[in-house]
């Protein structure tokens, strides 16, 4: 998956949310635009339509982090590269603000179908297929691009938005960790199918893209299975996560950024025992958020093995 690190380039910085191109979208724009050549009267009508294409993916991915944003998420950088976009989203560790976060990306794809719909209807009672026609037929490919990228979203195939849907709805009746893992083997299954449509086909776009999706479905696939061997720790009763509320494990699950020797920093005061390091926040291993040890002990404490795990988008 690509990372603002990795090649890729700062293009703005929109409500605290950096947009990030990477590298390789200009290799694969300059292919495609090539290879749609003849479409229109003019090269310039292919830029404008691929440039649509990633103007409606951006608007996609900052519908999934404002969704998170508004729940209460972080949600502070999206990246743009050849197979789509990434927005990388942390929601709170709860079903329904996971679930708006995720749904967030497609409504936005519903929005703008009727509004293309009607733009193009008028276009059409309007003649704009004699009088205009490079107008009409960008606006008809708009359309098509928006419907695909909306079906094909909402698939229920991990870790596309549709098998994270499904994933948050399993949440509400399996916990965090049992949703993935369920979610996950049906995205193993459902990736299977676009690698064997991929090689029929002899698409190789299709082809790296279900290999994108195999890698991140495994990624969930192990950590649901980390997850539940959590869910089954004993915990500490008077203490809970203040993002989460969920109480932290007991055992030397903490590792000393100084001398490597792994503690449990609730039993220490969150001072390495080994070098005496003090630590001023320590980390929740189920959200992934960090608190002075002193806020960890003044919040309710949920401790249910069905909601114990964490996900990251």
């Amino acid at each position: 998956m690509p990372t603002a690190r990795q090649g890729s380039i700062h293009l703005f910085r929109f409500s605290g949310i950096d947009v990030f191109l990477h590298w390789s979208w200009f290799l694969v724009a300059v292919y495609e635009i090539q290879s749609r050549k003849g479409s229109y009267s003019s090269v310039t009508w292919n830029v404008l339509e691929y440039l649509a294409l990633f103007l409606i993916v951006l608007l996609h991915e900052f519908g999934h982090a404002l969704a998170c944003r508004q729940v209460g998420g972080r949600a502070n950088r999206i990246v743009l590269w050849p197979l789509g976009g990434v927005a990388y989203v942390d929601p709170p560790p709860r079903p329904g603000a996971t679930l708006w976060s995720i749904a967030a990306g497609p409504l936005v794809n519903v929005v703008l179908a009727p509004i293309l719909y009607i733009l193009l209807l008028a276009g059409r009672t309007s003649g704009w297929p004699h009088t205009m026609p490079d107008v009409y037929q960008l606006v008809r490919a708009i359309f098509a691009i928006d419907l695909g990228l909306l079906v094909f979203n909402i698939l229920p195939v991990y870790p596309l938005d549709g098998g994270q849907i499904l994933r948050s709805l399993l949440w509400f009746l399996l916990g965090r960790a049992r949703s993935l893992l369920v979610a996950t083997v049906l995205g193993l299954i459902g990736v299977a199918g676009f690698i064997i449509l991929a090689f029929f086909s002899k698409d190789i776009w299709l082809a790296a893209l279900a290999v994108f999706m195999l890698m991140n479905c495994w990624g969930g696939f192990k950590h649901a299975q980390v997850l539940l061997k959590m869910a089954k720790l004993p915990r500490r009763e008077n203490f809970s996560c203040p993002a989460c509320k969920t109480s932290p494990p007991i055992g030397t699950y903490w590792k000393c950024g100084n001398c490597g020797q792994p503690f449990d920093t609730f039993a220490t005061e969150a001072v390495c025992p080994n070098c005496r390091t003090q630590f001023p926040a320590t980390q929740c291993l189920d959200c992934g958020r960090q608190h002075p040890l002193s806020q960890w002990a003044s919040h309710t404490i949920v401790n249910s093995p069905l909601v114990i795990d964490s996900q990251p988008h």
